[in-house]
């Protein structure tokens, strides 16, 4: 098994509107690398898989010279095509084994869990199956109204039942770092706080430099 190596500090969901289209989801991109983001994951739910595709591999060449992992959002279909190295799949998704199946050994399946019953469902498929943990919502968002906010120790609690690396999402900002970092997650997982800035780079240097502090 050799999977790509992959760091869970500040992990960059995209999304196209808050951007300002699909270009300028290249650019944040490119920006963000810069700053700092040591993850990428792609995701539009408007695109059509063409689409979805297009502008998938534009984003996977930035993440190349960036030397930066590119996740997929949910698309298990598309992984191959774009030449990501992983996917990221929710409780209403793919069901994880299917997933694997799919993909093979070599690549990375993220999975959005809320509950420890999350991960134990998981795990009975085995620990291989997958190989990080998206957790929220730490606060209300407008990008996903339906995931309801937990609390620092429902995350927690999500953590600890948890043999995989966890990142936290939803509404999550560099002063989230210390609370966050405190309760055992691997990194900041965000949309808002980078995809809606004017300056990504900074925003994503913040970001890092919040976590690496929280950290210490």
């Amino acid at each position: 098994m050799s999977r790509p190596e992959f760091d869970l500090s500040v992990y960059l969901v995209t999304d196209t509107a808050q951007c300002g289209g699909p270009d300028e989801v290249v650019e944040t991109v490119r920006h963000a690398i810069a700053g700092g983001v040591t993850l990428v994951q792609f995701r539009d739910h408007d695109l059509s898989d063409d689409e979805f595709v297009a502008l998938g591999r534009r984003v996977r060449e930035i993440c190349v010279s960036g030397g930066v992992p590119l996740i997929i959002d949910d698309r298990v279909h598309l992984v191959a095509e774009i030449g990501a190295d992983g996917v990221h799949v929710g409780q209403s998704d793919m069901p994880v084994d299917q997933a694997r199946a799919i993909l093979g050994d070599d690549l990375l399946i993220g999975l959005s869990a809320q509950t420890p019953a999350h991960v134990e469902a998981a795990l009975s498929q085995g620990r291989d199956i997958v190989d990080y943990l998206g957790v929220g919502a730490l606060h209300g968002t407008g990008t996903k109204p339906e995931a309801g906010e937990l609390g620092l120790a429902e995350i927690r609690d999500v953590v600890n039942a948890s043999p995989w690396p966890v990142c936290v999402i939803g509404g999550v900002s560099a002063s989230d770092a210390q609370d966050v970092a405190r309760v055992g997650c691997d990194g900041l997982s965000v949309v808002s706080a980078i995809c809606r800035s004017t300056d990504p780079k900074s925003s994503a240097r913040e970001l890092a430099e919040a976590w690496r502090t929280a950290k210490e």
